[in-house]
């Protein structure tokens, strides 16, 4: 997937920044595992040995994740995290991070919020829904990672 970023310069390829943990085709969503035959879910997939019933050969089922869920709880991080990760911006601008309930699946997933989101737009028990955005970026390439955009502002 490209696409043309600038006028005369040749379009840059979108890429998942970890393969695996999300679609990059279609609706967002993330990627997940499922013990066949039961509702014990997992994300990413491999994290699986939580569950008794996950151990020895049984091979998790692929599924995709719900892709709206509720604020469970939210941060600033006002800080650079340490590596791998990646800051868009230098300086380093305070990000968002948003622990999502996912009701289907009983889980919280945690990740960044979309760009201009901070601690004020949210809320305990908000609706927000999963988007892929651009973590990072070189000179040929997008690195793309889910991010949680409050569902008020989703379409815009």
């Amino acid at each position: 997937m490209s696409r043309d970023n600038s006028p005369g310069k040749p379009p840059k390829t979108r890429v998942p920044a970890v393969e695996g943990l999300h679609t990059m085709e279609g609706e967002p969503h993330l990627i997940g595992g499922k013990v066949p035959g039961r509702e014990a879910y997992f994300f990413p997939k491999h994290l699986a040995g939580g569950d008794p019933a996950a151990s020895g050969a049984v091979e998790l089922e692929e599924v995709l994740l719900s892709r709206v869920g509720r604020v469970w709880s939210y941060t600033s991080s006002n800080y650079t995290p340490p590596p791998p990760f990646v800051a868009a911006t230098d300086p380093y601008e305070p990000i968002t991070i948003a622990a999502v309930e996912l009701e289907k699946e009983k889980m919280v997933i945690l990740g960044q919020c979309v760009a201009g989101v901070t601690p004020d737009d949210l809320s305990i028990g908000a609706d927000v829904e999963l988007v892929i955005d651009t973590l990072c970026e070189d000179d040929e390439h997008e690195y793309m990672v889910w991010k949680w955009k409050p569902l008020e502002t989703a379409q815009s």
